[in-house]
């Protein structure tokens, strides 16, 4: 006789498809970012869309993304 498997998960569940990436940067860069915020319609775009944005605009402009 076997147990049955239903066993429940630990943790919290995945809230998104693309994986997590953590990055440092220095103060200097997080004042450029959030000057360019500034800049953007209201309402400015999050820290993270607004770094997302402005990478992809770059990686664009250097023919790595189309």
């Amino acid at each position: 006789m076997s147990i049955p498997d239903t066993h429940k998960k630990r943790g919290r569940p995945a809230t998104g498809v693309t994986p997590h990436q953590g990055i440092r940067m220095p103060p200097e860069l997080v004042a450029a970012v959030e000057s360019w915020r500034e800049e953007q319609p209201t309402p400015p775009p999050s820290r993270a869309e607004a770094i997302r944005q402005i990478l992809t605009e770059y990686l664009k402009a250097k023919g790595y993304l189309k």
